[in-house]
């Protein structure tokens, strides 16, 4: 087996813990009854949940926190401009809070092992834009050093959520429809939502 087969049969393997975590069960169905809760349901939840778009709104929201944050971090590993990586890491995050309300939208809609792997994702950005915030917060006193060394672990860290985040989209199927929609709709495992897709 390949070095690219091993780190793959390594993710999924990630991906499949999570999956058949049932003990997230009940963090997860709490989070999504707040959300219940917190966002009414009519124009707000449809705009949130991407009814204009015809799709989902989380995936297009999530590029602007995202890119401005790799452009934070490219300047500060060029020795760009100092101010301008923290205004950008400080956009960043602004822009990632539409985003997450987005995500936390999209989690009612989803159930069993797309609602588990939801919930670690969502957590994985909150931990993310932690980072973030900590780093803008190091710039604005004066130590771009430490705020660059923040923004690496916010980017290590939103680089595990978004690949959670594709897992949950392409291999369990949420906001998506037809039959892998269908599938991951009962709760069922990636290696299940897979068999039942079209060859």
């Amino acid at each position: 087996m390949t070095s690219i087969g091993r780190s793959r049969n390594r993710l999924q393997g990630v991906a499949s813990t999570v999956e058949n975590a049932t003990a997230l069960d009940a963090p997860a169905n709490a989070v999504a009854a707040l959300v219940d809760r917190l966002v009414p349901k009519g124009p707000v939840r449809a705009v949130l949940s991407g009814g204009p778009l015809g799709h989902p709104a989380h995936p297009v929201l999530v590029t602007v926190p995202i890119g401005s944050w790799v452009a934070a971090t490219f300047l500060d590993l060029t020795h760009g401009d100092a101010k301008a990586a923290q205004r950008l890491v400080g956009f960043g995050a602004l822009s990632a809070l539409p985003a997450m309300a987005t995500g936390a939208t999209d989690l009612l809609s989803t159930s069993g092992a797309q609602r588990r792997v939801g919930l670690v994702h969502a957590a994985l950005n909150d931990v993310a834009l932690g980072w973030y915030v900590a780093s803008w917060r190091a710039r604005r006193r004066g130590s771009r050093l430490r705020g660059s060394v923040y923004a690496l672990a916010g980017a290590a860290t939103v680089s595990a959520s978004g690949w959670l985040g594709g897992h949950l989209s392409y291999a369990l199927g949420a906001g998506q429809t037809g039959p892998a929609q269908d599938a991951s709709e009962s709760g069922r495992s990636a290696d299940d939502v897979r068999k039942l897709r079209p060859a």
